[in-house]
C-alpha cells in the first residue's frame, strides 16, 4: 500500500524540480501569464443597459447589491414582468446572484440562441480564416447542445474562452446541494465531452448526481457543474500560483451566497478547483457542511485548520495519480502549499480506490465517486476511508438518514 506522507529528503529533490520547472516556464512565457483576464464585453454591456434602464418608470435596483435584495425585488414583480426583464437583459439577468433560478435558466437560453446565431454568421464570414470558421461551428454545435430541452444552465458567459454552470435536480427544493469545481482546461468548449465524458464538468455533475441519488433515495439533492471561472489554460506559470484560484473564490462565494432556501452544501473540489476551494474556504457561507479535495495540488495552507472554515474538510487522491509527484510547497507565490491527504495536514482522507489516474474520481463504480456521494448527502457513516481505520468519520455528526426529507 502506497503511503501517502512522503521522506524529508524526497520533498527536497521535489523542490529542487520544481524551482527548475518554474525558471524554465518563466523563460518561455514570462509573466505575461499572470495578468488577469479583462471581463467579457457581452456581459458587461448587458449589466450596463440593465443599470440604466427602467420597469414602468422605476430605476432597476443595483444588480451588484446583496442578493437577498435582488430576491426580494423579483419576488415583487409579476412572472410578465420577471419575463421582460429577462428578454431585455439577458446576460445580466441569466448571471446575476439574487435572481429566481428559473428565470436565470430562461435568460441563459434567450443568451445562448443569441450566441448561437452569431456563431452560425461567423461560419459563413469571408473575413475569417479556415480556423476561424472551424472554431465557430464548434462554439455553434456547442450552444446547440446547452439549448437542448431540460437543461438548466445557471450561469453563461460567452466571451473568450466562456464561462458556464449547469444544474442537476431541482435547487429550489433541495435539502443537500454540491457543487463540482473543476480545475485546468475548463472552458465552454471542455465543459462537457463525447469520449472519456466523466472527465469533464458536465459528467463529473451528473455522474456525481446519479450516485447522489443511488446512495440516499428519500434526499432531494441537486449538483451544479460549476465552471464560471477562468481556469488557468494548461500547466503553465497559472496552475503553478493562485491569482486564478483568487478570482474564482470570489465568483464561488458570490455564489454560495445566493444559492435558494437553506439546505447544507457540499463543494466537491478536483485538481487546481481544490486550490480555488482552499483560497474561498475562509468567506464560504455557514451553510457550507464539507469541502472535498480530489487529486489536489494544495489548498495555499500548511493544515486544514488554516483554511479557517467551519466545514468539514476531506480528501482524497488514488495511488496512480500523477499529481501525487509534484513539489507540495509555496514559495515566493508560487506552489500551492501542503498535500491535503498528508497525515501533518489534517484532512478527513477518503479512499480513491479504482479512480483511474487524475482524471478518473467522477469515474461510475470507483469507491471515489461514492465516497464524494455519501459526503454530498450527508452519509458520513458509509463512506470509505483511505487508510485501515475509522479516523476519516471520526467526529462526523451526519448519519446515513442525515438531510432526507
Amino acid at each position: 500500500m502506497t503511503s501517502f506522507d512522503t521522506s524529508p529528503q524526497l520533498n527536497v529533490w521535489r523542490a529542487l524540480l520544481a524551482l527548475a520547472v518554474v525558471f524554465v516556464m518563466l523563460a518561455t512565457t514570462g509573466w505575461t501569464a499572470l495578468r488577469s483576464h479583462r471581463e467579457s464585453t457581452a456581459l458587461q454591456a448587458s449589466v450596463s443597459a440593465w443599470e440604466h434602464g427602467r420597469l414602468h418608470g422605476h430605476r432597476l435596483p443595483d444588480p451588484e447589491t446583496d442578493p437577498a435584495r435582488l430576491t426580494r425585488y423579483f419576488a415583487s414583480l409579476s412572472p410578465a414582468d420577471q419575463s421582460r426583464l429577462a428578454h431585455r437583459y439577458p446576460l445580466a439577468v441569466g448571471n446575476m446572484n439574487g435572481a429566481p433560478v428559473t428565470l436565470r435558466y430562461s435568460a441563459n437560453r434567450i443568451a445562448m440562441e443569441q450566441a448561437r446565431k452569431v456563431e452560425q454568421e461567423r461560419m459563413h464570414d469571408s473575413r475569417l480564416s479556415a480556423a476561424g470558421h472551424q472554431d465557430a461551428g464548434r462554439r455553434m454545435h456547442r450552444y446547440e447542445s446547452l439549448l437542448t430541452p431540460g437543461r438548466q444552465i445557471l450561469a453563461f458567459d460567452p466571451e473568450g474562452t466562456g464561462r458556464i454552470a449547469e444544474v442537476f435536480g431541482n435547487l429550489d427544493e433541495a435539502r443537500r446541494i454540491s457543487v463540482v469545481v473543476p480545475g485546468v482546461d475548463t472552458d465552454l468548449l471542455t465543459f462537457q465531452k463525447t469520449n472519456r465524458p466523466y472527465t469533464a464538468p458536465v459528467g463529473m455533475a451528473g455522474a456525481l448526481y446519479a450516485q447522489e441519488r443511488k446512495a440516499s433515495p428519500g434526499t432531494r439533492t441537486a449538483v451544479i457543474a460549476w465552471a464560471d471561472y477562468t481556469a488557468p489554460d494548461g500547466l503553465g506559470v497559472d496552475a503553478a500560483t493562485g491569482l486564478r484560484a483568487a478570482e474564482g473564490a470570489l465568483r464561488l462565494n458570490a455564489l454560495l451566497d445566493a444559492l435558494p432556501g437553506t439546505a447544507p452544501v457540499a463543494t466537491i473540489c478536483h485538481s487546481y478547483g481544490s486550490v480555488l476551494c482552499g483560497v474561498a474556504a475562509h468567506d464560504m457561507p455557514r451553510r457550507v457542511s464539507d469541502i472535498a479535495v480530489a487529486a489536489s495540488p494544495g489548498m495555499r495552507v500548511s493544515e486544514a485548520s488554516h483554511l479557517r472554515t467551519g466545514a468539514r474538510v476531506w480528501a482524497m487522491r488514488d495511488a496512480t495519480d500523477w499529481i501525487q509527484d509534484v513539489p507540495y510547497l509555496e514559495l515566493g507565490g508560487l506552489g500551492h502549499g501542503a498535500d491535503p491527504v498528508s497525515s501533518a495536514f489534517g484532512a478527513r482522507v477518503l479512499s480513491a480506490r479504482d479512480a483511474q489516474g487524475h482524471a478518473g474520481y467522477f469515474q461510475p463504480g470507483t469507491d471515489s465517486l461514492r465516497n464524494l456521494a455519501d459526503v454530498g448527502v450527508g452519509a458520513y457513516d458509509a463512506v470509505t476511508c483511505a487508510r485501515d481505520n475509522d479516523a476519516c468519520r471520526a467526529g462526523a455528526p451526519g448519519t446515513a438518514a442525515a438531510g432526507r426529507a
